[in-house]
């Protein structure tokens, strides 16, 4: 609920950068694919594609879980499960 603008905010204030990837000034997107289910809850949350290492895609998945229930993907009236990615990016902080 509110669209993906409020959704990649709420990611923002959760996400915290990994102190390895700090450490060692690591900076990249993380693609992250789940799966919505028909109440809304997201399962099989996992890392896709080039991995950067250093605790960034164990920290994607651990806010995507955090994540409240989506609005339901509908087709032809009913609620169906729908796979999604979305990329996130890790910016060093200022």
């Amino acid at each position: 609920p509110g669209g993906m603008q409020k959704f990649y905010d709420w990611v923002g204030s959760t996400l915290r950068y990994p102190a390895m990837a700090t450490d060692n000034n690591i900076q990249g997107t993380v693609q992250v694919s789940f799966t919505i289910e028909k109440d809304g809850t997201l399962t099989d949350v996992k890392s896709e594609g080039r991995k950067l290492g250093y605790g960034m895609e164990e920290e994607a998945v651990r806010v995507l879980r955090l994540s409240k229930r989506w609005n339901v993907g509908m087709q032809n009236g009913k609620p169906v499960r729908v796979k999604y990615n979305i990329p996130l990016k890790f910016t060093m902080p200022q």
